[in-house]
Parts: structure tokens; sequence; C-alpha cells
């Protein structure tokens, strides 16, 4: 079976985002342009013509407020357009969501579909106009131009990925080649986190680590993952005069003396936001009154160890009761099920540090009463 291709275009009341692009080019990039289109590209494979008929004003359009075009859509000659697909590697939601519709129609078959946005821009445009548009629309991280020609087929065959590279003579390394090897990886770690490394594969594995070892390792170490900026010591603290200075500055005096208390004869404890965040709720355990709740340890290794890190959150253990010991529910008896969903347990999730907690969605119930101890739902 060959390539289909169909371009799937809003009706012009209905082209909300050909609307806002068009609004994008005026207001953000200062570029007028006399009208905007924005088409849904789809190129099909494997299908047959009954099912491709059938998709076509099911699956990839909705006929009140799509126009659908095959192969090619009209346009004017003088028209900028461009189209853009996602990067090899990344998830297009759009064409698996098509390929799982088609296949509800004809489960004998395997359809191969890929997508893109082909943008139509109108107006007499320079050069320079031209690419701010396309930089517009185009995010490097997961997307690129693609051209216009239809593919043979889209099935795609991929090569037989090499062994992982091993970085010979790491944990032996001189410094100079070592920074020179640091520089050329373009990692986002310090390069006191890289010597950190090369010593422990120097002294703790006895060997030179893969590649992936080490982009592992920099996207463990990123700082959305290790919070490097909240981790970072803080010194010559000072306040801005103001009306709540007082306020602000007694309440950092009164977290320095509890700091001080929780961390006695310890050394590698320092100020810093992290420590800000997590320290209350190290203070309300170390006084006993959070033994009904269960520590989420935390997973992998980190340089700095992992015995007194702080967790991200904790989870208050509360015993399921069924629905009929649930006075709450046997009050509100005469709601149906659907009407007043309620959770099968009584889980109540604590916070401490970056983790944040919302306390209940607006159409579930309230607070209830199990067995004599409320939780929030």
């Amino acid at each position: 079976m060959n390539v289909r291709r169909i371009y799937v275009e809003k009706k012009e009341d209905y082209a909300v985002k050909a609307a806002e692009l068009h609004d994008e080019m005026k207001n953000y990039l200062g570029i007028e342009a006399d009208k905007v289109r924005v088409l849904i590209r789809y190129d099909i494979e494997n299908v047959s013509d009954a099912t491709y008929q059938n998709a076509k004003i099911t699956v990839f359009s909705e006929p009140p407020v799509d126009m659908v075009y095959e192969e090619s859509f009209p346009k004017n000659d003088d028209d900028f357009v461009f189209s853009v697909e996602y990067l090899p590697g990344q998830f297009d939601q759009r064409a698996d969501s098509a390929e799982q519709c088609v296949k509800l129609l004809n489960e004998n078959e395997e359809p191969v579909i890929k997508s893109a946005t082909t943008y139509v821009i109108s107006g007499t445009l320079t050069d320079e106009q031209k690419q701010a548009i396309v930089k517009h629309c185009v995010n490097p991280v997961d997307s690129r131009l693609t051209d216009e020609q239809k593919p043979e087929t889209l099935v795609t065959h991929f090569d037989e990925p090499a062994d992982v590279a091993i970085i010979d003579g790491f944990k032996d390394m001189a410094e100079p080649d070592l920074r020179k090897l640091y520089d050329s990886l373009g990692l986002a770690m310090t390069f006191n986190d890289f010597r950190h490394i090369q010593n422990y594969f120097h002294g703790e594995e006895h060997r030179n680590p893969t590649m992936t070892e080490i982009r592992v390792l920099d996207t463990y170490w990123s700082d959305h993952c290790r919070h490097t900026t909240f981790a970072t010591e803080l010194k010559n603290i000072t306040f801005d005069d103001g009306f709540y200075r007082p306020l602000i500055e007694n309440a950092f005096n009164n977290y320095l003396a509890d700091h001080r208390e929780q961390y006695t004869g310890r050394s590698d404890k320092y100020v810093s936001l992290m420590d800000i965040g997590t320290l209350a709720a190290k203070r309300i355990r170390k006084a006993g009154k959070l033994e009904d709740q269960e520590r989420l340890q935390h997973c992998g290794p980190h340089r700095s160890g992992w015995q007194d890190r702080g967790m991200a959150c904790e989870f208050q253990k509360r015993d399921a009761q069924p629905p009929h010991r649930d006075r709450a529910f046997r009050r509100s008896r005469h709601l149906s099920w659907r009407m007043y969903p309620r959770p099968p347990f009584g889980t109540h999730l604590r916070v401490s540090g970056h983790a944040r907690y919302r306390r209940r969605r607006p159409h579930q119930a309230p607070q209830r009463d199990f067995g004599g101890k409320t939780t929030s739902a």
C-alpha cells in the first residue's frame, strides 16, 4: 500500500491556532501578515481504501469544523509555506492516537502514521522575517523543519547501535587531560563533580566508566534533580529595611537556633535554602510527633551520602475502612457514588522540601472520619 497524505485545516470560524499565531507574529515579532493558516499533515501507510475513507472523516477530521485536502491543498504561489515535525525519538501523541483509533476501525490492519504541522503565511515578507517566524514556530529541543516531499515509506529502519563507549584512561587521567575531556563533553556538572567521579572510579571501582554512566550521573547531579541551587551554602545574609524586616529577621534567628540544636556536633551541615525548607519536619520528627508517617527514602548514591538527605515527602499512615464504616459516607447516602466520589484509602500526604501537596480537588469530599482518625481526601 502506498503512502497517503492528507491535510486537515480548521474552518475559518474555528481556526483558533491560526488566529493565535497571527497575533503572536504581530505583537511579539512585529510582523504584519495578511493571513495565517495552520494545517495538520498526516502521512498514512498500511491502511486499506475502506478504512482510509472511514478514518478520513472520523479519526483525522471532524466534518462540521474541519476541511480535508488529499495530497495537496490550495494556496497562493507567493505564500510562505513550511512544515514542522517531531525529531526522531520524540513521542508524537497525535500520530500515536491516530494509529490507535484507526486500529479500532479495522483490527486486522497495522497502520503507520506520522504527523506534521504545516504553516502558510500570506503577505509580503523579507528573508529575515521568514527566519524569525520559523524560529518562533520550531522548538529545536523536540522539533525540526521537514520538507514537503512525501516519503516512499513510513517504516523506519534503525541501525544496530554500537557498543557503549568506555572512556579509556579516565581513572588515571592527569588533571589537564581530565579538564580537556570535561570541556569536550558539555556537561551540566561542575569540574569538581567530574573529578570526584574520577576519584570514585579510581579508588572504588578500579575501572574506567562508560559514557552512559557519565551521562546518567550528569543528569542525576543536575540542578533539577539534585537542587544544587537550593543546596548552596548561604553566607553573609542581610535583610532589607522595611516593615517586615523585624519579623523576617526574628524568624531567621529562630531557624539558626534550631539549626544549631538539630545538628549539634556536626560540621557538615550548613545553612541553605534546602535546609530552611526541611528543618521544620526534621525537628518535629526528632520530637517524636511523626512516628505514624512513612518516610520516602532517597534512592541512588550521592557524593554527600544518603543517610541524612532531605526527604521530598512523607505519607501519614491511616487504616482503611470499608464504606459502610465511613460515617461521613453514611450521612451522604442519599447521594450516588458517582456524585460523591471518595478514595478507597485515607492517605494524607505531608510535604517537606520541594514537593508540593494539593490538599484536595474541588470534586472530592472535604474531610472524613476513618474510625476516629480524621484525614483529608
